[in-house]
């Protein structure tokens, strides 16, 4: 046993990596990064922290300052009134419409675009590229972009939130790249060589080989669509068909709750109960993508880095 031992010894000395001592500036560096972040992670968290706090909390506490980190006087009130709430549902309803069928439509439009692109066989990319980086650089304006909506009888419809912002130049360009870089050059060879078409091309080789860029596009687009707020204020004009940052946007403007309150004492709850019902439609409209992001964060990294360089 004590042969062994020694033996066991001997081969983790041996089998152990030097330890290499950091410059002492090196350490202080990096101790000066990490405060820094810690700092803004406390700067980004806190307020989050605040108004899931302050969703949860009684109309009263919040009112009256006592919530600070934690709930006070739990309540979910003002959960019940938000779910109960007929245009903040109408809202949800339709911000996943558009999200949904917004991110289905800028995914497939980006790919069809940035597969060929990358392709060295296809002829004038070059040029269609500098055009595309063009219309990043230098937009239409709100003006003609809204006659254009206009003329084409999008104006007040769904499809005025999923076509004239479906596909992102950025975007694209980091799709090109991305099969440009990742997909090597023999594979697109014995896929001719089999007799495949470019669409059975990308279909059955580049797209399962681009899992990654496929959930960042997906992951960017579904934000962009949730998030909708200007266009929807441009475009649309009746009320079944606004997303939920618009309904959001209504209510704190208004300040006020849809309640019929008769008597005094009632009318000063429900007017606490708006200030709560903000903190809560906030943490709901968040919801999708603080459950979205998990599912995507492992690929969220590869597939921009990818994409990223040599773009």
């Amino acid at each position: 046993m004590t042969t062994l031992t020694q033996v066991m010894r001997l081969r983790r000395t041996r089998t152990a990596a030097p330890k290499v001592r950091e410059p002492f500036s090196d350490r202080v560096f990096m101790i000066v990064v990490k405060l820094m972040l810690a700092i803004l992670l406390a700067l980004v968290v806190m307020p989050l922290i605040y108004i899931v706090a302050s969703s949860f909390s009684s109309p009263a506490a919040v009112n009256s300052g006592q919530v600070k980190f934690w709930p006070v006087e739990f309540s979910i009130e003002a959960y019940q009134s938000v779910l109960t709430n007929a245009e903040v549902l109408r809202g949800y309803y339709n911000s996943l419409i558009y999200a949904i069928a917004g991110t289905l439509i800028s995914v497939t439009l980006t790919v069809a675009i940035a597969y060929p692109l990358s392709r060295r066989t296809f002829y004038g990319r070059n040029v269609l590229m500098t055009l595309l980086i063009f219309t990043m650089l230098f937009s239409g304006g709100l003006i003609p972009t809204y006659m254009v909506v206009h003329d084409l009888g999008m104006l007040d419809t769904r499809w005025a939130l999923l076509i004239p912002n479906a596909i992102g130049v950025w975007q694209v360009i980091i799709a090109r790249t991305f099969f440009a870089n990742s997909v090597p050059e023999e594979l697109y060879e014995a896929a001719a060589l089999d007799g495949a078409s470019e669409l059975r091309t990308l279909r059955s080789v580049v797209l399962p080989l681009s899992k990654p860029l496929l959930a960042v596009l997906a992951l960017m687009y579904t934000i962009y669509q949730w998030n909708t707020y200007f266009d929807a204020l441009v475009y649309l004009k009746d009320p079944d068909l606004y997303p939920l940052q618009i309904v959001l946007r209504n209510m704190l403007l208004l300040n006020t709750a849809r309640t019929g309150a008769v008597d005094l004492a009632q009318q000063m709850h429900q007017l606490q109960l708006a200030n709560v019902l903000k903190y809560a439609l906030i943490v709901v409209s968040s919801l999708p993508v603080l459950i979205i992001y998990p599912f995507v964060a492992r690929h969220f990294t590869k597939g921009v880095m990818v994409g990223a360089v040599k773009g």
